[in-house]
């Protein structure tokens, strides 16, 4: 098997779909956060400024997932295609709300009729929270596993099969941390009551973030199987751990401070280490069988040729650097607190 660096190909690929994927989650996390505060806004104008807050960054922070999901198809097909069959429903879901929560965008400040306005604010904020909470059930269900059979055919129900206890309690604290890492972006943004009013809010997210993570990561170390094996496989990765609750502690200390971007900082890294968990839990495992060990899909039953994921890799090595800068220079040019004009939404 072909190395990099004296690591395989599929693991090195294993790490692409990791980056990119949490560089979605970080990203589009306050994004989704922003808006699932929005109803919590009394006033027109602050929903308004909240919106335009994000209004020059969502659309192409949903690039990290068109990217993520072609890295993803590209590099570990057999698991791209078993993952959409088991979830097809919660996929469906997703792709509508995405929609949804677009039109929102575009159509809200369409026309200024009271009624118009509110259909739109409810449908914006409810796509913002159901899609936080779908992405969540998703990935809780890649922890718990799946009915896999032979093939890697998957064998399991269809329509509300994805909807069990663990896979809702990810999902309330992928919210939680997506509404407190919104808050947290809203208050570098904003002004005034709006920001005084997200002030209160953010510790409302911030006791919802660590009541739900306290609950799930309890439930998952003993009732999730072998969720530490790798760990103590391997005593050095119990940094990450380690790592995850010093930025989880530092967030509400910063935020007193009013250091808030710092805490941005701190609360990013919170989600980076939390996936860094999951990943190294699950590895070199993709998605884990419940019917038997020996038809989950790894990395490497799954992975597309050598000689493919070389490619691929070399194509990795020149967009990385370009998707880099192109995201720096996005987000210095519109740094800076939110002021309407004539061009906002």
């Amino acid at each position: 098997m072909e190395t990099f660096l004296g690591i395989d190909y599929p693991t090195l690929w294993y790490l692409v779909v990791g980056l990119l994927f949490s560089g979605y989650a970080i990203l589009e996390g306050f994004d989704y956060g922003a808006g699932a505060w929005h109803l919590f806004f009394r006033k027109d104008e602050s929903r308004r400024i909240a919106i335009n807050a994000i209004g020059p960054l969502w659309d192409a922070n949903q690039v990290w997932l068109i990217i993520g999901g072609g890295a993803l198809f590209a590099g570990f097909p057999v698991m791209y295609a078993t993952m959409l069959s088991a979830m097809y429903i919660p996929f469906m879901l997703f792709l509508m709300l995405l929609v949804l929560r677009s039109s929102a965008i575009k159509f809200r400040s369409a026309e200024t009729m009271l009624w118009w306005r509110k259909t739109w604010d409810i449908i914006y904020s409810l796509s913002n929270i159901l899609i936080a909470f779908l992405l969540g059930v998703v990935l809780g269900n890649v922890l718990q596993g799946f009915e896999l059979g032979e093939n890697y055919s998957y064998k399991g129900g269809v329509f509300f099969s994805f909807l069990s206890p663990y896979a809702i309690m990810v999902g309330l604290t992928t919210l939680s941390i997506f509404m407190t890492q919104g808050a947290i972006f809203l208050l570098l943004k904003t002004e005034g009551r709006l920001h005084t009013r997200l002030t209160f809010l953010l510790k409302k997210g911030m006791i919802f973030f660590i009541v739900s993570f306290s609950i799930t990561s309890l439930y998952t170390l003993v009732f999730i199987p072998g969720v530490t094996d790798n760990f103590r496989e391997n005593p050095l990765f119990f940094i990450i751990p380690i790592l995850s609750f010093l930025a989880v502690a530092n967030v509400p200390r910063l935020v007193s401070k009013k250091k808030y971007f710092q805490a941005l900082v701190f609360s990013s890294l919170t989600m980076a280490f939390l996936l860094m968990l999951v990943a190294f839990q699950l590895y070199p495992t993709l998605l884990i069988s419940t019917i038997d060990p020996k038809y989950s899909i790894t990395i490497y039953n799954a992975a597309s040729s050598q000689k493919s994921l070389g490619i691929m890799l070399t194509i990795v090595l020149i967009g990385a650097p370009l998707l880099a800068a192109y995201f720096i220079f996005l987000y210095k040019t519109f740094n800076g607190k939110v002021k309407l004009d004539d061009t906002s939404y």
